[in-house]
């Protein structure tokens, strides 16, 4: 079976940029603005072949003048929530308590319960939240939160004996780059794929002065369908977040309605290349015959996935070219990440499995399986289960596509004590390559610890570097200590950065 490795990723994005890189990189002053950009799914394998087969693209230009990571690794588990996580705050789990978009937490009670009943409860944040999750808009108004969110559909907790709902800037345990920034006098702006990602204003709740938050699970008007089920619906997702960042460079707020200081940390994730690797084929309002998903196991996109791929590459310009109209481009600085890549580039490898998979598990509580698997046990009886539920995984591996359970006291290692700490799993359970959880409507995944989930495309580009790649093994968490540094901050301001000891990225020149 072919995979993608780490060594083979670094290779290749070395040979395709051979033309433009060298060993040593300029002495940059602190920037003014950092722009981050989050293209979901986007591997560093996917970025080699673009630019390799695109040498005139926007991520050739950014490359151009672009430091290189070929074998930086996403969040475990990789996905979106603790993936971007990462790139803000500098930590892991470990540090942060978020495991994944949908997960739990033994403390918690569910949605509108009033505290009542045995704590431990399901927390998810996603669209679930919405006021109105079938509209684009959530129900609310974009830039306020607020108005886009649900207080009866958040899970709640006590607090000094008071029952509380927990909104998603509630949760995370640390502090974030947006917060400094803040605290510093500056301006903050983000764009993301749910009004739930108002966790972005960090545990102070302050932490984003202008949040566009549009729904990506809506429905695409006049069908039943969502913007996740189209090539085209997906790229005008995305593009109508494009146009609120654009609107941030010019000196307007995200709806382009008021005067705004240019943010100096913004930015925004594209979702176009994660839906393009799902999605199988032509969904409302694409072209026929279009397909999604990767060809071979060099990364060949199918016609579906390589029109979203250079609908991101298009867009990126737009947003180049608009920081050099308004005189932006050599104070700020742009790094483009991802928030977790995706499994399996080779379609070869893929194998659809039951996408609810662990409910039978003795002392069940909840699960959540994409193409790995966090499981929680009942905290009420969970010691008398634990045993009955390792046996339980153990003798489901064949079945599951399982390669490796690890029990608790591996996660207490990797983690926080799951006996002890109200977020661990009991079990984590990763998967051989090409397993995907799925009820047969998506063709690849992620969340999971295989190298397709977690070795993503990650660069930092600015007018006055010099291009290179850097081989050296790196982690997306060394991205919220670079930004603060970028800016002339303290990366020890991040509480996550002290905690887990997160280094800035090598080679970075500021």
């Amino acid at each position: 079976m072919k995979t993608l490795s780490l060594a083979l990723a670094a290779g290749t994005l070395t040979a395709a940029l051979a033309g433009a890189l060298s060993n040593s990189s300029a002495i940059a002053a602190p920037y003014k603005h950092v722009l981050l950009i989050s293209v979901d799914g986007l591997h560093a394998l996917d970025l080699a072949n673009y630019v390799a087969a695109n040498p005139k693209s926007s991520l050739a230009a950014l490359a151009d003048t672009g430091i290189f990571y070929p074998n930086a690794l996403a969040s475990a588990p990789s996905d979106s929530f603790p993936g971007l996580v990462a790139q803000v705050t500098g930590g892991t789990p470990k540090s942060t308590g978020v495991f994944y978009d949908d997960s739990y937490d033994r403390t918690y009670f569910a949605p509108a319960s009033d505290c009542k009943g045995e704590p431990g409860a399901e927390v998810a944040f996603a669209e679930n939240i919405d006021v109105d999750s079938t509209r684009l808009d959530g129900g609310g108004k974009p830039g306020d939160y607020r108005s886009q969110i649900d207080p009866a559909k958040l899970p709640m907790t006590l607090i000094n004996g008071k029952c509380s709902v927990v909104y998603p800037h509630d949760f995370v345990r640390v502090n974030n780059v947006f917060e400094i920034v803040k605290a510093h006098g500056g301006r903050t702006a983000w764009s993301d794929k749910h009004p739930a990602y108002e966790w972005l204003n960090g545990p102070s709740g302050k932490g984003i002065d202008d949040l566009y938050a549009l729904e990506q699970d809506s429905l695409i008007p006049g069908t039943k369908v969502k913007t996740t089920g189209s090539f085209k619906a997906e790229r005008d997702f995305d593009e109508a977040r494009v146009q609120a960042v654009l609107n941030e460079i010019k000196g307007l707020d995200s709806t382009g309605s008021h005067p705004a200081a240019v943010p100096t940390l913004f930015g925004m994730n594209f979702q176009a290349v994660s839906v393009g690797q799902k999605l199988p084929k032509a969904g409302p309002g694409d072209e026929a015959g279009l397909v999604g998903g990767y060809l071979d196991a060099s990364g060949t996109p199918g016609n579906g996935l390589a029109g979203q791929l250079a609908y991101v590459d298009g867009a990126v310009g737009e947003l180049m070219a608009a920081l050099k109209d308004n005189k932006l481009a050599n104070s700020t600085l742009i790094i483009l990440a991802s928030k977790h890549g995706q499994s399996p580039i080779d379609p070869a490898s893929f194998q659809p499995l039951d996408d609810d998979p662990y409910t039978k598990t003795p002392g069940y509580a909840f699960h959540i399986a994409d193409d790995a698997a966090l499981i929680w046990l009942k905290p009420q009886d969970r010691v008398k289960n634990l045993a009955a539920a390792q046996d339980y995984l153990e003798k489901s591996i064949k079945a599951e596509g399982i390669a490796q359970i690890q029990p608790p006291n591996a996660l207490a290692l990797a983690y926080q004590d799951p006996a002890t700490d109200s977020r661990t799993p009991d079990f984590i359970a990763t998967v051989n390559p090409g397993v995907v959880y799925t009820s047969g409507s998506k063709i690849a995944e992620h969340g999971g610890a295989n190298a397709n989930d977690r070795n993503v495309a990650l660069l930092i580009s600015g007018p006055s570097l010099k291009p290179r790649s850097v081989p050296a093994l790196v982690q997306t968490t060394q991205v919220a200590p670079t930004i603060l540094r970028a800016l002339g901050y303290d990366a020890n301001e991040l509480q996550a950065v002290k905690l887990e000891g997160t280094q800035e990225l090598p080679a970075a020149p500021f």
